[in-house]
């Protein structure tokens, strides 16, 4: 979550970011390829964890009870993507443009999960990983027009644009592997039941993100299958590593999902038992995380219409009709990836204040104010 705010403040600020791509191997520079890079690891390992959350919260309190929330939580979801989130996003009454990005493929795979916990866990696992490991396979298949089987074909896994009259909606996450990735997280959750060896739980997570960390190198190099992007060697070795590390995130490539989820399983075994101060406040954060998201929208964005008045525009060329940095209105404007960095901090800070507000507020009235558990 803490690494997800600097790609949006990077969306939002960075003045090359209203020019090219960052990863675009030809104009990008290291710095700044890995600023976007690490970011990769955000949405996988949101999906990831939230399907192992659900298996504890299972187990806690039965999957009647699971299904129920699941699928209350994921229209919820929605709906917030669609009004509040987006409004954040372009501070555009008309919503001329509608974005069905990372909360809304959570709650379409909070829905999906709802039914399928009702699988033993092995179909579960099975499922999951023809949808994670085989997708890519589909990524010839493409629908023509602006019709509803296209618009289906694009949630389900093409992002595209679609113009409406005076409204664009924009599908930038197709929802087929982001369910797979929330239902092997489910699974993963069989390993954290109070009866389950730590020990054992290690290992298995250890051997789990080395295996697909190779898998990851080996159909790389070979280039044959995973990504619809091959990778190349560059004029220099640090970018042909880059375009080595270039791969595809929209959808989520077979690739893409490997190279992000082994080294955050890793992680994962390795800090299980960390009880350092940082990570104290980390958790602390994530006890809020709807809160967290939903409030560093509307700062970040709330802290660029001010930003606007240092390069020459006014607040008003925040409205926003398209995504920020696709916005006419705003070539010219932006700052240096070391002002980004430093607004960054600026705005990690702020929202540790908030959380921690919230958080002790939520601890205290969860019990008499239920809709607390769905912020």
């Amino acid at each position: 979550m803490i690494i997800m705010a600097l790609d949006h403040v990077r969306d939002y600020f960075h003045a090359d970011a209203f020019l090219y791509d960052p990863t675009d191997l030809s104009k990008t520079t290291a710095f700044l390829f890995f600023t976007r890079w690490i970011t990769h690891f955000c949405a996988p390992v949101f999906m990831f964890l939230s399907g192992t959350s659900a298996f504890l919260v299972g187990e806690r309190k039965g999957k009647k009870y699971l299904s129920r929330f699941l699928l209350t939580r994921g229209l919820w979801l929605i709906f917030l993507e669609l009004t509040v989130i987006n409004f954040g996003w372009f501070f555009n009454i008309h919503f001329t443009m509608i974005d069905f990005i990372v909360i809304w493929a959570l709650g379409v795979s909070m829905i999906a999960l709802a039914g399928l916990i009702y699988l033993p866990v092995p179909a579960i696992v099975t499922i999951s990983m023809v949808m994670v490991f085989g997708h890519n396979f589909l990524d010839n298949v493409h629908v023509a027009g602006n019709g509803s089987g296209a618009f289906i074909w694009s949630m389900l896994h093409e992002p595209r644009f679609f113009n409406y009259g005076d409204h664009i909606f924009f599908v930038g996450y197709p929802v087929i592997p982001w369910i797979g990735v929330m239902a092997l997280g489910y699974c993963i959750g069989t390993k954290y039941t109070a009866n389950y060896d730590p020990v054992k739980r290690k290992r298995f997570l250890v051997e789990l993100g080395a295996v697909a960390i190779a898998l990851f190198a080996v159909l790389r190099l070979s280039n044959a299958y995973g990504d619809p992007n091959k990778w190349s060697g560059q004029a220099s070795g640090t970018f042909t590593f880059l375009s080595f590390l270039n791969v595809s995130k929209y959808p989520p490539s077979f690739l893409y999902l490997l190279v992000t989820l082994g080294p955050a399983i890793l992680f994962l075994a390795f800090t299980e038992n960390t009880k350092s101060w940082l990570s104290r406040q980390i958790k602390m954060i994530g006890r809020v995380p709807m809160f967290y998201y939903l409030v560093h929208i509307y700062i970040i964005h709330l802290l660029a219409l001010g930003a606007t008045y240092f390069c020459g525009h006014t607040w008003k060329d925040m409205i926003l009709t398209d995504w920020v940095s696709f916005e006419p209105k705003l070539q010219g404007y932006g700052f240096s990836l070391g002002v980004v960095y430093a607004i960054w901090f600026s705005v990690i800070v702020i929202l540790y204040f908030l959380c921690r507000w919230y958080d002790g507020y939520k601890r205290s009235h969860i019990r008499q104010k239920w809709w607390l558990s769905y912020l």
